[in-house]
């Protein structure tokens, strides 16, 4: 059912009404002035809001203004007093469902309140369906799954895609950590003659050499301690489908000789048998390391390198196409609000301004990792500089940002504690050097650190 906050001064009242809505299987959260039913505003999203009018501390007025800047699709129903309707038909104007003037039947609030309930489940629903919407069209538009992007660089990476997916070449995926190349393998899967059979990821990076041997190729029973039964390799698994080599990079000097031979012969023997297994599969590989470098220092081959970059495709990092990020906060968001149950659905312009002045050594991972917290600590409806991770704070921008509720002496504080973090971090948590660089004395530094729970 739904979650209903009663806020209301009067404790007999808020009793009735709650035993009243309780039997009707909605869960209640009572309030007993304005500022406790702010405070669990903060910290809630609420279907249904039922509030007096006049309250000490925050008036209904206020609880609703407050409301409908968090949450915009909040119902509220106002509790007045007869002398009051003329203040709570004002209300209606600003955004209040209805109104209840005292005194009143427990049947009239229970009409109310489902008559109420009745449009928040039509709001979900609508938002939902437009939720629906928003997945089904990333669905149609790609071939290209979760990959996002219009700029010049990631079309040059739509056409390669298109272009070698249809054949049976090996692809070599180049780039940064967190630039999407699993994306990459698994759209080329997806567009070629294989997408009905399977799609096997190796992270090359992750495995010791004896056990990436054994998870490439298989094993016998017996054929080393612990194998206690036959296994299929990933080779074998990946049959008629295609084998993601993801870290290629990584892998031994002894591996990439019998990678290389499956490479040229497609076939193979599992660790402990001398049994020859010929398959077909194609070999999409990826790594973040520059592999003519290693080929120069001696760990890896030369000829194996070649036929893994018969098509090489590189992804560009993040930073060298910002025009993108707009269209990935906006898929992040979508992603996060469906699972958290949340309805951000704005960004604060100096958040905004962080989002994309951000050079995101993580690429497209570092930022999704961001979105993901922010949606996870926002409250309402927007998210805020407060809400992002501290690499992203801590950059320069030139204007203030100003938060409702937070006076100079507050401000002032809080830029402080800032700059002291930082001068500790640089001086390396060395106090004298953190008090020179601040050009202060040691027992006032001492002071500031405590205050604020520096180094504790």
């Amino acid at each position: 059912m739904s979650l209903i906050l009663i806020a209301d001064d009067n404790a007999s009242m808020r009793d009735g009404i709650r035993i009243s809505l309780e039997g009707l299987g909605h869960t209640i959260e009572e309030a007993a002035n304005g500022k406790e039913a702010l405070d669990k505003l903060e910290q809630i999203a609420f279907d249904l809001i039922i509030t007096d009018l006049r309250m000490p501390e925050a008036d209904g007025l206020e609880i609703l203004h407050q409301a409908r800047k968090w949450y915009p699709n909040i119902m509220v129903i106002l509790i007045t007093a007869y002398g009051t309707i003329e203040k709570a038909v004002k209300a209606m104007r600003l955004g209040a469902y209805d109104f209840v003037t005292k005194p009143f039947s427990a049947d009239e609030m229970e009409m109310k309140v489902e008559k109420a309930l009745e449009q928040v489940n039509l709001t979900k629903q609508i938002q939902q369906l437009s939720n629906e919407n928003i997945y089904l069209k990333e669905q149609i538009i790609a071939d290209f799954g979760d990959i996002v992007g219009d700029s010049i660089a990631m079309q040059k990476v739509y056409d390669l895609i298109e272009s070698v997916a249809i054949t049976n070449t090996a692809v070599l995926i180049l780039g940064e950590s967190g630039t999407g190349k699993e994306l990459v393998a698994r759209a080329i899967h997806r567009n070629s003659n294989r997408k009905d059979k399977t799609f096997i990821k190796v992270s090359c990076a992750s495995l010791a050499e004896g056990v990436l041997e054994s998870e490439l190729f298989g094993h016998e029973k017996g054929s080393f301690t612990g194998a206690g039964a036959r296994r299929l390799g990933r080779f074998e698994l990946a049959d008629k489908g295609t084998l993601f080599l993801d870290e290629i990079g990584d892998i031994s000097l002894n591996t990439q000789v019998k990678l290389l031979r499956v490479l040229q012969e497609k076939q193979f023997e599992r660790v402990g048998s001398s049994k020859t297994i010929q398959v077909d599969v194609r070999i999409i590989a990826a790594t973040n390391k520059n592999l003519l470098e290693a080929i120069k220092q001696g760990v890896f081959r030369e000829d194996l390198y070649y036929r893994l970059n018969v098509i090489p495709i590189t992804l560009p990092p993040l930073r060298e196409r910002k025009e993108d990020i707009h269209s990935l906060i906006q898929r992040f968001m979508n992603k996060y609000n469906r699972e958290a149950g949340k309805r951000i659905i704005k960004i604060d312009p100096i958040a905004e301004k962080l989002l994309l002045e951000y050079d995101y050594p993580g690429n497209v991972r570092e930022l999704e990792n961001a979105i993901e917290r922010a949606i996870v600590l926002a409250r309402g409806d927007t998210i805020k500089p407060k809400h992002l991770p501290m690499g992203l704070q801590e950059q320069k921008i030139e204007e203030f940002y100003f938060e409702d509720g937070k006076n100079l002496t507050q401000w002032v504080e809080e830029y402080e504690k800032k700059l002291i973090i930082a001068a500790y971090k640089k001086a390396n948590s060395v106090q004298s050097e953190t008090a020179r660089l601040l050009g202060i004395e040691r027992t006032t530094l001492r002071y500031k650190l405590k205050k604020y729970a520096i180094d504790n």
